[in-house]
């Protein structure tokens, strides 16, 4: 991988992270389109590539972190406060925090439980373009379909185990290159009854231990490696940060069309998009 490249594929994460059209699917078409013309990175399917991808996810969450920072702020103060209390066998006041804290942990766990067995099957998806084509369908159909639900009334209060459980499974799913993260567990979170701005929030906020994780898991898988890889510090680092200046403002365009239940405008740019990537694979672009 070259500097310009990482750059390149930095652009693309911090731009398409936070839109709900799969950030995975256009790094990794970006990708093929870029082997097809000549360059030398490794296989998008490769560990080493996969690893870059989760790298710029890890930027984008420099971006979640800016974006959020007084409800992060504020989040993690009452989180402490609660933890305290807790402690201390304070059982006069609602420790809403510390249950919140737990949930978005058993969401992760859900994610881990469910895609960690399919793993394999995910990382296929990688090396077929058609796959991603059909996959970018579906996440068109769930952003549709999260503009035409009635309002919902499920405050922060209303999140149970299930709830969480149902978000964290549509993480899971989003696994799959193609699938929007953002997208499914925003859709999936409004599917259970949670406000808008709360569906957001939750989202955006288990994006952290999720990430942070699924790098972790893969960083220890390419230092298993035996032969060198073809990504350096520097591209890495590059990558990294180009994702995280240019996510901040596509946070701010996604927060702004959600609260405005826009959603439905990307369904038909993600269904362009599966046509093209499908004709393209079958004439052999890709």
């Amino acid at each position: 991988m070259t500097f310009s490249e990482a750059l390149i594929l930095g652009i693309v994460q911090g731009v398409f992270m936070f839109l709900p059209v799969s950030s995975t699917s256009h790094l990794v078409l970006m990708q093929h389109w870029m082997i097809r013309r000549g360059s030398h990175l490794p296989a998008p399917e490769s560990p080493e590539m996969i690893f870059f991808d989760l790298v710029v996810h890890v930027g984008t969450l420099f971006s979640i972190a800016v974006v959020f920072r007084s409800s992060l702020r504020s989040f993690l103060r009452r989180l402490w406060s609660d933890i305290g209390s807790y402690l201390k066998g304070d059982s006069s006041q609602e420790k809403l925090y510390l249950r919140l804290g737990l949930l978005g942990l058993f969401s992760v766990f859900i994610t881990g439980a469910a895609g960690i067995p399919l793993k394999f099957l995910f990382e296929q998806v990688f090396a077929r373009p058609a796959a991603i084509g059909v996959t970018l369908v579906i996440t068109g159909i769930l952003l549709y379909c999260t503009d035409i639900v009635p309002p919902r009334r499920r405050g922060l209060r209303g999140v149970t185990p299930s709830v969480a459980a149902v978000i964290g499974f549509g993480q899971a799913i989003a696994l799959l290159p193609g699938i929007s993260r953002s997208g499914t567990t925003i859709a999936f979170a409004l599917f259970t009854g949670l406000k808008r701005r709360w569906a957001a929030k939750y989202s955006f906020f288990i994006a952290f231990p999720t990430i942070i994780a699924a790098t972790s898991v893969q960083a220890f898988q390419v230092a298993r490696l035996e032969e060198p890889i073809g990504v350096g510090a520097a591209e890495l680092a590059a990558g990294f940060t180009v994702a995280a200046v240019v996510g901040i403002g596509a946070l701010l365009l996604v927060l702004k069309l959600l609260y405005r239940a826009n959603f439905r405008y990307f369904s038909y740019y993600v269904w362009a998009l599966a046509a093209i990537v499908i004709y393209g694979a079958i004439r052999g672009f890709f």
